[in-house]
């Protein structure tokens, strides 16, 4: 399976993490990295790290491990098993065998309630250590982890919780036409699908774990989990809280790795039933191809472009600028849903984009870690390359960077804040996903002009409309062909709230109750009464 993976990437037989200071940084407001780690997280990370299989946690069978890297100046922090397709087999096999013999299946309803809703609050008591990690880990700041990641990956947990306990089939009056007389009693069942391999990003490591184990586990599945291999900390912590919640073992089963090996080995494992992923169209088109063997159930969250609408009769435009900034900025640009091309009335275009350019160089580039940091690094080498060339094309084909357009500083994978205006249809910093903070804006005329703009292109996740006219905002969020539309708002993320996209932004939905018919199946039963 073809994967984006950093080339500086190596995989070793140490375990020892390596905390060195980072080079001297400058530039652009990106500063120097040093991992100042507290001393709980510092002991955590002096542990060998393994995977979780069968409730055990146990080394790769080749032994070899591979580099995990700080960010934001390059570091190892420390290793992770470099799993191949045996250790795939073996963790699906432990995951078989605790949904078919263990006691996962008999407990009730209830139960697997109260041990989901358990590992809600064991995240909270260590919100602080998780957001730590995550953001030395992923280089997002420890700040926006510890309010934002952390505790919706908890409430994720708590609001499937409360699931467990109202998966519910039906009773059907049924009709027989070649049976007169003849008397049925006719229900539905809604059943687990067994065994779930799950491949999460790296974009918000914990998060996305929560997003898809929380509904796995209410709805009594069995799981093997792979985490990216730019991120597998927050994952393998995850595993030791779900140990101590009192999950049984080989429910969930934690195996990192590479996505070319772990990852389409577990797409392609013959006794997984389902498998569910989040990333790129793309690996995402591979992960379909490699189900097609058994022909196992998938979902899919993807790549997105998305459209944000900001008309002249905003009533608050400083407001639709902050948004439009938020959509793109947060997290780095580094989100599915970012907003990443900007659609401004004409009559307010010079306004808003010169608003969102001047709130883009205000932001403070730097190490996650450091309390004053805004926005962190790109997650990884691979990533910052990727970043800067479609800058570097967009460059090319003659579009204005009215801020911005390069990499920040000269240490660790930072990237300044971009906005770019005189763009064309065709190019493919308007076309393409570029997964960071760069944000293509362009005029329109009217409201028959930006629609079929706004959906001229091949994803359709989210999308962004900024206007004071109730009438006009729902005919235009009618008309977006996108899974989420935000009306005055952007970024808002909620348990209950169904999330996932149109066209090749996925299959299905994450979160809310539309999420567990993702991981149950239906049986229909009939009992004849005479």
């Amino acid at each position: 399976m073809k994967t984006i993976t950093p080339t500086s990437r190596r995989a070793s037989r140490t375990n020892k993490p390596i905390l060195t200071p980072a080079r001297d940084g400058h530039g652009n407001g990106a500063r120097s990295a040093r991992p100042a780690v507290s001393a709980g997280l510092a002991k955590w990370l002096a542990k060998p790290k393994r995977n979780l299989v069968g409730g055990d946690w146990v080394e790769a069978a080749s032994g070899r491990t591979f580099e995990v890297f700080n960010p934001a100046d390059g570091s190892v922090i420390d290793h992770a098993p470099d799993s191949k397709k045996e250790d795939i087999h073996r963790a699906v096999t432990a995951a078989r065998k605790a949904f078919e013999e263990g006691p996962w299946r008999r407990m009730t309803p209830s139960e697997r309630g109260k041990l989901v809703w358990r590992v809600g609050d064991l995240i909270l008591r260590h919100a602080d250590q998780l957001a730590e990690l995550e953001s030395l880990d992923n280089g997002k700041p420890r700040s926006v982890a510890r309010v934002a990641d952390v505790p919706l990956a908890a409430d994720l947990f708590h609001y499937m919780a409360g699931w467990a306990t109202k998966i519910e089939g039906n009773t059907i009056p049924i009709s027989v036409p070649y049976a007169p007389g003849a008397r049925f009693h006719a229900f539905t069942a809604r059943e687990p699908i067994g065994v779930v391999g799950q491949i999460i990003p790296w974009n918000f490591p914990l998060l996305m774990a929560a997003w898809k184990l929380g509904p796995a586990l209410a709805a009594g599945n069995c799981v093997v989990l792979k985490p990216a291999e730019q991120t597998p900390l927050s994952a393998l912590r995850l595993g030791e809280l779900l140990l101590e919640a009192g999950l049984p073992e080989g429910v969930v089963n934690i195996v990192t790795g590479f996505g070319e090996t772990a990852g389409a080995a577990l797409a392609a494992h013959e006794d997984v039933d389902k498998v569910a992923f989040t990333g790129s169209t793309e690996v995402g088109k591979l992960i379909v191809r490699a189900a097609a063997g058994n022909l196992k159930k998938v979902s899919l969250e993807l790549g997105g472009k998305s459209p944000n609408v900001v008309f002249k009769d905003t009533e608050n435009l400083a407001t639709a600028i902050d948004g439009a900034a938020n959509a793109i900025f947060f997290n780095h640009g580094q989100c599915c849903c970012a907003g990443s091309r900007l659609l401004v009335e004409q009559d307010v275009f010079d306004e808003v984009v010169a608003g969102v350019a001047e709130r883009a160089k205000q932001i403070k580039l730097g190490p996650g870690l450091d309390s004053d940091t805004q926005m962190g690094p790109m997650v990884s080498e691979e990533q910052l390359r990727r970043v800067t060339r479609y800058m570097n094309q967009g460059k090319q084909s003659g579009a204005c960077f009215f801020t911005g357009g390069g990499r920040a500083g000269d240490s660790g994978y930072f990237v300044q804040p971009t906005v770019v205006t005189d763009v064309k249809p065709k190019m493919s910093i308007v076309r393409e996903e570029i997964f960071g903070p760069v944000l293509v804006a362009e005029k329109f005329s009217d409201l028959e002009d930006v629609i079929p703009r706004a959906n001229q292109t091949p994803y359709g996740l989210a999308a962004g409309v900024w206007t004071r006219d109730l009438a006009k905002a729902h005919r235009v969020a009618e008309a977006l062909r996108a899974g989420t539309v935000w009306i005055n708002c952007y970024n808002i993320f909620d348990a209950a709230l169904p999330f996932g996209g149109y066209k090749q932004s996925g299959w299905g939905r994450e979160m809310g109750h539309e999420v567990l018919e993702l991981y149950t199946q239906t049986k229909a039963v009939v009992i004849g009464l005479g």
